[in-house]
C-alpha cells in the first residue's frame, strides 16, 4: 500500500490565459518561476505568473487571474494509478474547481486563491499537506 501522498502550496500566484490555437507562446507566458504552454485543437492554454501577463493584452488574449498552485510532492512512477484520482475527488465533494497540470515528475493542482483554505482541507482527507508562507 502506497503511503498518502504530500501536497505542497506553493507560493505563487498564477493567471491562465487563453490564445489562438495557432498563435505563437508570448515570451512573458514563459518567464518566472512556474509556466505551462499547451497547444491542442482549437487553442493555446498559458498557465503562467499572475504579474507577467502585460496589462496592455494583445487583440485574443483571455486571462483568468487569481490562482495559487498545490504541488504533489514527486517524482511520481508512471505505473502509479489514481493519484490524481485520489486528489480530485475530495475537491469535488468540497465544491473546489480545480485546474490539473501534469508534468513528466509530478501533478499540480490549480484553484482559485479564494478557495486555497477550503481546498487544503479537503485534500488533507488523502494527502498531507504543507503549506509555504505566500
Amino acid at each position: 500500500m502506497q503511503p498518502p501522498p504530500r501536497i505542497r502550496l506553493l507560493p505563487h500566484r498564477l493567471a491562465v490565459c487563453r490564445l489562438g490555437e495557432h498563435e505563437p507562446v508570448p515570451p512573458w507566458a514563459l518567464s518566472g518561476a512556474f509556466h505551462s504552454a499547451t497547444r491542442a485543437p482549437g487553442e493555446l492554454s498559458l498557465v503562467c505568473l499572475e504579474d507577467r501577463v502585460p496589462e496592455a493584452r494583445p487583440a485574443g488574449l483571455q486571462v483568468e487571474r487569481g490562482f495559487r498552485v498545490f504541488q504533489v510532492e514527486g517524482p511520481l512512477d508512471f505505473a502509479l494509478t489514481g493519484v490524481l484520482s485520489g486528489l480530485l475527488a475530495p475537491l469535488a465533494r468540497a465544491g473546489v474547481p480545480v485546474f490539473a497540470l501534469s508534468t513528466f515528475l509530478t501533478d499540480y493542482l490549480v484553484v482559485r486563491e479564494g478557495m486555497v483554505d477550503r481546498a487544503a482541507q479537503a485534500l488533507s482527507e488523502a494527502a498531507e499537506v504543507l503549506r509555504q508562507p505566500g
